[in-house]
């Protein structure tokens, strides 16, 4: 296997979809899962993506591909059926009424002209039948939600992960573009206008030259930069940035301004919101495309960054017909424009280690400047990808990026290489602790295998545990664990908890950055953490390997505490194959990620460290779903082609109200929800007594209907 591997490796590229095995496609599967999650992180919360758009689109697809050629794979909390990321904690959170969904891409003309294809058979259009789509310019700036309320600004969210974002309020209000008050007795009594924050590039020059002017350091790009004013806690940090917004859609509305998307846009203009001049309503594939292009002739000279032409049909009411699909509308698709070049020299190779102890090849380059952004390093992403591409120190190397962010390296001038230049020699030890760096058979990647004794792994494992998602300690970030590691005062997670009873030798307040009012607000808020802290962010903390936020809940939800989940990794990890079969089968956990929670459990040092953490903090369940409908403890199951919903809604449905979605039947299922073509799990329901709901029987029994 192992030699197949690195064959197709050296041919170039991923084994493609079609040609893996069930066990390769799950191992794949969920090593995309974690590798998007983080990326989605990066960009949505932290405003600090690390690859290129078209690299993270790629990952997209490919996942994507595997789910679709590997259905059974695709869960209710799969990537495909999620926008954004969770929001960050540092704002109130805000619930859409209307959640904010992402759009689908589109990286050809031939990606156009079969979105619009798909339109008309779904319609049923004939060539003859007009079909109006609007192209619009896709702002490259922060999503946000505007709601008002008899004409008056109440809220703005920030997108979040589609369903909860982030109230920043305050902050919007100090952007003159956006007004507090709608004009016009034509105004809904509630209308969510919603759009993007950015920045201009005139705007973003200038506040540069005021950074290096005061000798602070420079923002990487308007996007980013204004997605980071926008979420400032001090809206005076907020007011002091030249913000602006443009309304390109709705959200929850009491009445919809006009019948079409380009009407809709025209109304919000009169209402006084700001809306892009640059819309134009086209008839056919031809009139679309001549419009990207000339968008894309001219947009070098637009005043702020744009990555894309958004294309979207223009009735509303064959909008609502086409509905959406996974994460994003059937009616509307952005046409992505092509990478940003630029050749540049490899002054060096360097190898970061991660808190998983995976080493990850960065090229140090020469600086230049791609779309307005210097670039100085960029991932080579594993060994085989230096190999495949052949990237020796001191080549001149083509790179390319597709949106603000460090780009990728398309190949290397081969005419430029000096002579001296030979090939990439990838370590097989830890550059950091020296521990051998072992490659799993299917796997791309080298670790260190120091674990605990690797100091990269050791403050990279700290950082991970008290960062938002985990424990999301105040006052406790990466650069105050990377003190406390290197003073020797907190080499584990539990030595977080111990700090304030080892006050009177350590004597925080006496170090550099320090008080007395600082040490006590530190010392209490990791107190309120280890006083109650959710199960799922408590697995999350860990840094199990496989095991991220989406991951966490699944086993938080089926284990309910830790002692239960310990118990059964134990036992899972002493050849208890019923029990290792349990955690295997829970949904979205499968073979490879149970392996991870066992292996994290029969290593003794592990159970150390835990043990001594649990001695120190209270851990609380995770925030239960509805108690009171009608199913709620009740275990469903869908079987047939349901007509009214999607099954991936039905079963999102079915667990918003507390109910259990299982794949099988059994005499433990309570429902079966049949629609036509319910075949053999149908008959094991009739076999069990189970009782079978048609998809109306469902709606009435849930109160919908």
């Amino acid at each position: 296997m192992a030699k197949k591997i690195a064959k197709q490796a050296k041919a170039g590229g991923p084994k493609p979809v079609e040609e893996l095995s069930v066990k390769e496609a799950k191992a794949e599967h969920v090593r995309l899962e974690l590798e998007i999650g983080q990326h989605d992180k990066r960009y949505y919360q932290q405003d600090t993506p690390v690859i290129s758009d078209a690299d993270y689109d790629a990952l997209r697809r490919r996942y994507e591909a595997i789910e679709q050629q590997f259905p059974d794979l695709r869960t209710l909390t799969s990537l495909s059926n999620k926008v954004g990321a969770a929001p960050s904690g540092k704002f109130k959170k805000v619930r859409h009424a209307v959640p904010m969904l992402s759009l689908g891409n589109a990286f050809t003309e031939e990606d156009v002209t079969d979105f619009v294809d798909r339109i008309r058979r779904f319609l049923k259009l004939s060539e003859k039948d007009e079909l109006v789509i609007t192209a619009e310019p896709k702002i490259d700036g922060l999503s946000c939600s505007l709601r008002y309320e008899k004409g008056k600004l109440v809220v703005a969210a920030t997108r979040g992960d589609g369903a909860e974002g982030e109230d920043v309020t305050a902050n919007i209000r100090t952007i003159k573009d956006v007004p507090d008050a709608l004009k016009g007795k034509d105004v809904a009594a509630v209308f969510e206008a919603r759009g993007e924050v950015y920045m201009t590039k005139g705007d973003f020059i200038a506040l540069n030259k005021r950074q290096e002017k005061e000798g602070k350091p420079l923002y990487v790009n308007p996007r980013n930069t204004a997605a980071g004013s926008l979420r400032q806690i001090d809206p005076k940090m907020t007011a002091a940035r030249p913000l602006k917004f443009f309304a390109y859609t709705w959200g929850e509305a009491s009445e919809l301004p006009a019948d079409t998307q380009s009407e809709s846009v025209a109304v919000m203009k009169r209402w006084g919101l700001p809306v892009n001049a640059l819309m134009k309503k086209c008839k056919s594939v031809e009139e679309l495309l001549k419009h990207y292009r000339k968008i894309e002739e001219e947009r070098a000279e637009l005043p702020y960054d744009i990555d894309g032409v958004v294309y979207k049909v223009d009735r509303l009411d064959w909008q609502e017909r086409l509905g959406f699909v996974s994460r994003s509308p059937r009616w509307a698709i952005a046409h992505k424009f092509a990478a940003e070049k630029a050749t540049t020299v490899v002054k060096d190779i360097d190898i970061q280690v991660g808190r998983t102890g995976k080493l990850t090849p960065v090229a140090k380059l020469e600086p230049v400047t791609v779309g307005g952004v210097t670039v100085q390093n960029v991932t080579l992403h594993n060994e085989d990808e230096i190999a495949r591409k052949d990237v020796r120190i001191g080549d001149t190397v083509t790179i390319q990026r597709a949106g603000d962010v460090i780009p990728q390296v398309l190949g290397v001038v081969l005419e430029k290489r000096p002579k001296s230049a030979k090939p990439y020699k990838f370590p097989e030890t830890c550059p950091v602790c020296g521990s051998h760096a072992v490659r799993e058979e299917g796997e791309v990647d080298r670790r260190c295998t120091g674990g605990l004794i690797c100091p990269a792994q050791a403050v990279q494992t700290l950082i991970h545990f008290v960062s938002r998602n985990a424990f999301d300690i105040d006052g406790l970030g990466e650069k105050q664990i990377e003190f406390f590691f290197e003073k020797g005062w907190v080499k584990e997670p539990a030595d977080i908890f111990t700090l304030e009873k080892r006050n009177g030798k350590l004597k925080l307040e006496n170090e550099e950055g320090f008080g007395k009012t600082s040490v006590r607000n530190l010392f209490d808020a990791i107190k309120a953490r280890s006083e109650g802290i959710a199960l799922n962010r408590v697995l999350f903390a860990l840094g199990i390997r496989h095991i991220g936020e989406t991951n966490a809940i699944r086993l938080a939800r089926h284990y309910g505490t830790m002692e239960a989940l310990r118990d059964a990794a134990i036992a899972a990890g002493k050849g208890n194959e019923e029990v290792f079969a349990e955690m295997n089968n829970i949904n979205g956990i499968g073979e490879v990620v149970a392996e991870a929670v066992v292996e994290f459990f029969k290593e003794k040092k592990n159970m150390k460290a835990l043990n001594a953490l649990l001695d120190e903090i209270k851990i609380e369940p995770m925030e239960a779903v509805a108690k009171d409908s009608p199913v709620s403890g009740k275990t469903v199951v869908f079987t047939g082609s349901l007509e009214q919903m999607t099954r991936d809604e039905a079963k999102a449905m079915a667990e918003r109200l507390g109910a259990k979605v299982a794949g099988s039947v059994s005499a433990k299922t309570d429902y079966v929800v049949a629609g036509p073509g319910a075949g053999s799990k149908l008959k094991e329901a009739q076999k069990h007594g189970v009782r079978v709901l048609s998809e109306d029987d469902w709606f009435k029994l849930i109160g919908r209907k």
